[in-house]
């Protein structure tokens, strides 16, 4: 589906007599407005709808907020949470006066930047495949106030809840770190999990498998096949859209935040990336360390050197920093390996196919906004091809059978958001190229994540420091 006049005939195929349009703010969250469809024509996907920029977080001041959707015919599909047909469709953000298309829109990031990989002439295509994780909960409870401050989280799988009066408690709780692939009747969200599946499948995802994660309180994935940058960036919109609301639909609650358990594993988003020109995989050669290419080595070098900078957009809340710790899984080393879970670059050795090469980036989480994580993936991999990077050598070992000194020789991911950004201000002329990523935006990120994340938090007091001190 490619033109107006292709939607407005599957509209018709459907009967559906409203369209839903969709754009995505700076943060990565899905805004949309629902129009009747007798109110678009052919024009509408050359001039757009019309909406308020200014209430757009991170986007224009009141006195610039006029601003333009241009919806995309190629993201036509029928959206499956509502009661009647209705024909969703995802827009390009366009400035009213200059009709250039708006440089804080995450969308047009990412669409220069497979542009611009273009133009370099290294390769014409690149696919991602995340793998992002998240937490079914049954309820989760929180405030904060000049006088209160707390969260509660409860779930019928939290390892918490052995003892509840539950008319009976059955047991079959998944232990901490305990919730790895366990069938029914401990892992209780296989139907559950199926249903947001047949979902996905409706708006064409293809999905290649789903089960239970290794954390308590019903932590789960579902991975989807890796798609073009682009394409995928999309999905990844409509992944959390009806994960989320199927979650609702069945009386739960889903959440991609990335730490919200104490002392248990937290979601990430693994992030498989590959390079292809002219159809051929430009990252296998099975004389490579870990059957990769020169190229791809390279690339994997440029990842190394700007995942701080990468951090700030791919684990880009303070929770982040919650998860990227040693001892749960967490790929806190800035160093590659064949096999090794703890290296912030993997490299997956289940099949010697070389179109199933690739590396995986397992720093990114999944509160990340996808369009630009994966685009400043995209743009460290460039760097580091065309500056030939050298990854240094990898990381083979256990790192828990490491000492702490033998550890101290391996750089490690930003401790809090606040260094990621530090990073991001200091590293970031490999965005900039092709202005892919503007300064513009580069500067709205830092200043949005700062002034509304980072110092509001550093403002109130923690809970636990009440334990900490509040007898001193």
């Amino acid at each position: 589906m490619k033109t107006p006049k292709d939607f407005f005939e599957y509209a018709s195929k459907h009967g559906a007599e409203m369209v839903d349009l969709k754009f995505v703010d700076l943060l990565g969250s899905w805004q949309h407005c629902t129009f009747p469809i007798e109110t678009w024509d052919d024009d509408t996907f050359k001039v757009g709808v019309g909406f308020d920029g200014s209430s757009i977080r991170g986007w224009q001041g009141i006195h610039m907020s006029d601003m333009l959707a241009v919806p995309d015919a190629v993201t036509t599909c029928l959206d499956p949470f509502f009661a009647k047909p209705t024909v969703s469709v995802i827009a390009n953000i366009v400035d009213p006066i200059t009709m250039e298309d708006y440089t804080r829109d995450p969308r047009h990031v990412a669409r220069k930047g497979i542009n611009y990989l273009k133009k370099t002439g290294i390769a014409d295509n690149c696919y991602v495949g995340p793998e992002p994780e998240f937490f079914i909960f049954d309820e989760i409870r929180y405030e904060q106030k000049q006088n209160i401050g707390f969260y509660q989280i409860d779930s019928v799988e939290g390892a918490w809840n052995t003892n509840r009066i539950e008319e009976p408690n059955l047991g079959y709780k998944p232990s901490y770190k305990g919730g790895y692939f366990p069938v029914s009747p401990t892992d209780t969200y296989h139907d559950l999990r199926g249903e947001m599946v047949y979902e996905l499948r409706k708006v064409n995802i293809v999905v290649e498998a789903h089960h239970h994660e290794v954390g308590t309180g019903g932590q789960a994935e579902i991975d989807m096949k890796y798609a073009e940058l682009v394409k995928m960036a999309d999905q990844f919109m409509w992944y959390k859209y009806i994960v989320k609301n199927v979650a609702k639909r069945a009386g739960k609650t889903v959440t991609f935040m990335p730490k919200p358990i104490f002392e248990d594993n937290g979601s990430g988003m693994h992030t498989h990336f590959s390079l292809w020109k002219a159809g051929k995989p430009l990252f296998s050669d099975s004389r490579g360390y870990g059957g990769l290419s020169k190229l791809a080595l390279h690339a994997i070098g440029g990842v190394l050197k700007h995942a701080p900078a990468i951090l700030a957009f791919a684990a880009p809340g303070t929770n982040s920093y919650r998860r990227l710790v040693p001892g749960f899984e967490a790929p806190v080393n800035l160093v590659m390996s064949q096999r090794n879970r703890s290296a912030a670059v993997r490299i997956p050795m289940y099949h010697t196919n070389p179109k199933t090469k690739r590396f995986e980036f397992r720093c990114p989480d999944p509160s990340a906004n996808g369009y630009l994580a994966f685009t400043a993936l995209l743009m460290a991999v460039i760097d580091g091809i065309q500056n030939k990077i050298d990854p240094g050598e990898p990381l083979d070992r256990d790192i828990y059978e490491m000492s702490a000194e033998e550890l101290t020789k391996y750089p490690k991911v930003p401790g809090s958001l606040e260094e990621a950004l530090k990073a991001l201000k200091e590293d970031h002329a490999f965005l900039t190229e092709g202005g892919v990523f503007t300064d513009d935006l580069i500067e709205a990120w830092i200043k949005y994540k700062t002034e509304f994340e980072i110092e509001p938090l550093t403002l109130r007091p923690h809970p636990y420091e009440f334990e900490l001190y509040y007898d001193s």
